[in-house]
């Protein structure tokens, strides 16, 4: 018995992220008391100090990544091995559902996709039992629904960590995806002003304030709708600290003069009925983003979609295909959108990070060394790049 016990011990789940590397012996994680349990249900559930080592990380997935196609060596793959990841859909997903999937692949975990729009929860059996079933099940759930209320009931009773992959309120995977971008393209958010036309009430208007609130960077909009009270409160109580200032402003043109980022998003977001769309087109006409709505704005402005983007709406062709357009490097755009267009990207890293929320030692053995190596201090003026490829980040 003694040597069986000897020879499970040994070779029992025996993996390189377990022995290779002289990486110590790492069991897998119990689970976590729902005191301790981290739910990103919108983007200011994430500390300033976490978006940047989000940031951090994120660079290095995709470093390693693109370096596994020549090595075959990516110091992320076994982070999430053994763990599975229950992906919930009540609204269609394209990016989001494939490079959640690919994500877990690439980090040595499974991805379970399980569609919840003709099984919504809380319908068969409470949301408290479906939580503490899944809890005991899975390693960490993401769920794309149509209301928040769901995800908020179904995280307040789970002792695993439950991501938001879009609701009604918020979007803050897509978020992380876009400060990356943004971070590529100009080195740093600090000093930056980011500009938001169209839909103004939607969930990725509201993440896109928090996010510009709790990083310090000035950011306006202009568009049609209301603003929720209580997303104002909270953008308002975020600058408050960040310095950050949010602005709406009347028109197109008075939004853009001068700044560093143009963002805009679909018109017919899923759930509007299709008889609506004329309605809607004449409504948002004056906030479609156009080449000469772009000259208004920096020389070096960038625009950029969430997507899906629809040509001759929220923007003309010319601009989402243009020189200044950043928008296929979002999401999908990790995914290998245009194979022949760029080298290989792999899918949103940022995105493949949150996944490690539900084992935050592994995470830490691949990632301490790491986040101590980074230099800091601003740095601004283009695509920056040290050697060994790392991004100067603001303190």
């Amino acid at each position: 018995m003694a040597q069986q016990a000897d020879w499970l011990g040994q070779y029992d789940n025996a993996t390189s992220f377990l022995y290779s590397r002289s990486l110590k012996r790492n069991h897998t994680e119990a689970f976590m008391e729902p005191s301790r349990v981290k739910h990103v249900l919108t983007v200011s559930d994430l500390s300033k100090e976490e978006i940047v080592n989000i940031m951090r990380v994120a660079v290095a997935m995709k470093k390693t990544r693109a370096d596994f196609v020549e090595t075959g060596y990516d110091r992320f793959s076994d982070t999430l091995k053994g763990f599975t990841l229950l992906s919930l859909y009540e609204k269609p997903s394209l990016r989001t559902r494939v490079s959640l999937e690919v994500g877990m692949h690439q980090m040595g975990g499974q991805s379970i996709f399980y569609s919840i729009a003709d099984s919504p929860l809380g319908k068969k059996e409470s949301i408290e039992d479906t939580g503490l079933v899944l809890s005991r099940m899975c390693q960490g759930i993401t769920a794309r629904v149509a209301t928040r209320n769901s995800l908020r009931s179904l995280a307040q009773v789970c002792s695993i960590p439950v991501i938001n992959a879009l609701d009604d309120y918020a979007h803050p995977m897509q978020m992380l995806a876009d400060l990356l971008t943004m971070i590529e393209h100009k080195c740093s958010w600090e000093g930056l002003t980011f500009t938001y036309l169209g839909d103004v009430e939607n969930n990725v208007t509201y993440d896109l304030m928090r996010l510009a609130a709790i990083m310090g960077y000035n950011m306006n909009l202009a568009g049609v709708g209301e603003i929720e009270k209580s997303v104002w409160a909270e953008v308002e109580s975020l600058s408050k600290k960040s310095g950050a200032k949010v602005t709406r402003f009347k028109t197109a043109q008075e939004a853009v003069a001068g700044v560093d980022v143009i963002y805009a998003d679909s018109w017919m977001s899923y759930g509007i009925p299709k008889d609506e769309e004329d309605k809607r087109k004449e409504l948002f006409m004056p906030f479609q983003v156009n080449a000469a709505l772009l000259k208004q704005a920096k020389p070096d402005c960038m625009f950029m979609n969430c997507l899906p983007a629809a040509r001759g709406m929220e923007q003309t062709a010319e601009v989402i295909d243009g020189p200044q357009s950043c928008s296929t490097r979002l999401k999908i755009g990790f995914m290998l959108r245009r194979l022949f267009w760029s080298s290989f990207l792999p899918p949103s890293a940022s995105r493949k990070y949150l996944l490690c929320l539900s084992c935050p030692k592994r995470l830490s053995d691949c990632t301490s060394l790491l986040l101590t190596q980074w230099s800091c201090g601003s740095s601004r003026g283009g695509y920056k790049k040290h050697a060994d490829w790392r991004i100067t980040f603001p303190t």
